[in-house]
């Protein structure tokens, strides 16, 4: 369901910013951020400061290993917008090519047997979490991946059962390529706060 004031901003000075700031991108500004303005307390408060930590914290994972994480779980969780943001912002640090092969297939993607693995978990755990298993678990660590690390895409994928979720619940609009390009430019600047 979809809020007018998300569109348009649910204050003369959000209205005013949020004009500003699309004026300035050349781009309307993406609803993620739209709807950052509207519930401010919330998505700039508890879940932004979540998300900066899972995505931007300290990791064995790369920020661009993580946001492929966030977009196989949007990809899992049927949020397109997710999937493309968070492609765009992972592409930024590796191969285009490497990407769009994990979210087409992972499992044949040129990609790190740990990775690999890791998103085996991720996907079980997304998917069907009542058949996760502690062997599921030592899989992973058996690959080579720490547990911190174990931990971290634990984290990724939570935060993004979240995530997709509301983005999918408000129906965020799909920006175009260059949107996303240009939105994730910002978004490895600023992050998520």
């Amino acid at each position: 369901m979809r809020l007018a004031e998300i569109d348009r901003g649910d204050t003369f000075g959000h209205r005013t910013l949020i004009g500003f700031i699309s004026l300035v991108s050349g781009m309307r500004l993406p609803d993620a951020a739209r709807v950052a303005f509207y519930h401010r307390q919330f998505l700039n408060g508890t879940l932004g400061n979540w998300t900066h930590a899972v995505m931007r914290g300290d990791s064995e994972w790369t920020i661009s290993e993580r946001e492929l994480m966030a977009a196989m779980v949007a990809s899992w969780n049927s949020c397109p917008f997710c999937v493309g943001a968070h492609r765009a912002i992972a592409v930024k640090g590796m191969p285009r090519e490497t990407a769009d092969a994990v979210l087409a297939d992972y499992r044949s993607a040129p990609i790190p047997t740990g990775l690999k693995v890791t998103l085996e978990f991720l996907e079980k755990m997304s998917g069907a979490p009542d058949q996760l298993s502690p062997d599921d678990a030592r899989k992973v660590l058996a690959a080579g991946v720490s547990p911190p690390a174990v931990e971290d895409a634990i984290a990724v994928a939570t935060l993004f059962a979240v995530v997709t979720r509301y983005a999918n619940a408000l129906q965020f609009a799909i920006p175009t390529d260059v949107e996303f390009d240009k939105a994730a430019d910002m978004l490895l600047k600023r992050g998520y706060r």
